[in-house]
């Protein structure tokens, strides 16, 4: 598995962006943030998440 193709767990998500786990909820929710649900697990694309910051930081410039 690449880099690219690494899925995140929820909490993963929530030590590297430093929010908390209703946040990340949030900007899935609102489809923010891409992620798809294998079972009962939740799981975040680690491109999903670049692209995330990735926009947060065109927005903020």
């Amino acid at each position: 598995m690449t880099a690219d193709s690494e899925l995140l767990t929820v909490p993963e998500v929530m030590a590297r962006l430093k929010i908390s786990r209703s946040t990340v909820y949030d900007l899935i929710r609102t489809r923010q943030l891409a992620s798809l649900t294998i079972g009962r697990a939740r799981r975040i694309p680690a491109h999903a998440l670049t692209a995330l910051v990735h926009h947060h930081l065109e927005e903020a410039s």
